[in-house]
């Protein structure tokens, strides 16, 4: 699943590529990825001669800014975007098509259909997102170490769920959150009620580091995913457990392993990474 370098990357190309560019029209070839309210009939007609402005991120969450409209768009597992020529052939997988009036094709692909994409009327979207309950930008200044800290203190769940479910921080999927906590020295089963201090404050400032450097590197390329631009991230060249399963750890030479985690899979160094059984006081 894309997650917040991998989005980011895709915003910005979508801003280099479409913004000021005006639909004249849509086809949509897989309904599902339209939310109700708006039927696809519906969202096509409403978007006629409506101009993307800008395109903005929150957390996993693309934002096409349209003059009364904003269409909010979850890559999920594999969505993509690419512009291309209104002439060129349909690649396979090809769901939705924004028609632009310079004689080009914003298009929306996706293997497994899993992306979904709203319509919301400007005024209504930070409402759309006070519903999602997410979490501050791990990136920018609103992302604030003491609030992070007492966040965990408050929690009693363990640091990898906590870290998903984008509450604390947004931005963070399956890739990361195992890199983030290798990098902080903590094991993903650690309840985060037994983070102490200094803990706290090396996982924040993981956070912030691969997260930036992972955008840096435009992503992580580990199945299918490339930018706008067609091209793929290089972060994958630099990390450190995901899918290193039976590998030497880095630091230590471990064999890094592989459990199960709230049902997601998840590597770790058990030297480097050791499970705390004391809650923090």
């Amino acid at each position: 699943m894309p997650e917040l370098p991998e989005v980011e990357t895709v915003r910005r190309g979508l801003v280099e590529l479409v913004k000021e560019a005006t639909i004249v029209g849509v086809s949509i070839y897989w309904e599902r990825i339209i939310t109700p309210p708006f039927s696809s009939e519906k969202f096509a007609k409403t978007l006629m001669n409506q101009t993307i402005h800008d395109v903005l991120r929150r957390g996993k969450y693309l934002i096409f800014l349209l003059d009364d409209w904003a269409i909010i768009s979850h890559l999920r597992m594999e969505g993509k975007y690419q512009v291309v020529d209104t002439d060129a052939p349909h690649a396979k997988h090809t769901h939705v098509i924004f028609h632009l009036a310079d004689g080009r094709d914003l298009r929306y692909l996706d293997v497994r259909k899993f992306g979904r994409m709203t319509l919301v009327p400007l005024p209504s979207m930070p409402e759309f997102f006070i519903q999602k309950h997410l979490g501050p930008e791990p990136l920018t200044e609103c992302f604030k170490l003491d609030d992070f800290r007492a966040a965990l203190n408050q929690s009693q769940r363990m640091l990898k769920p906590f870290l998903l479910d984008q509450r604390a921080v947004v931005g963070i999927g399956n890739i990361y959150c195992d890199e983030v906590l290798f990098d902080a020295q903590l094991h993903p089963q650690t309840l985060t009620n037994c983070v102490t201090a200094t803990e706290a404050e090396r996982l924040f400032d993981s956070i912030r580091r691969i997260l930036k450097e992972a955008v840096e590197r435009k992503g992580s390329t580990i199945r299918t995913y490339k930018n706008t631009m067609g091209e793929a991230g290089t972060f994958q060249e630099l990390l450190k457990v995901y899918q290193r399963a039976g590998q030497p750890c880095v630091r230590c030479q471990t064999p890094i392993q592989k459990i199960k985690v709230a049902q997601r899979g998840t590597h770790y160094c058990p030297t480097c990474q050791i499970e705390h059984s004391t809650v923090n006081e």
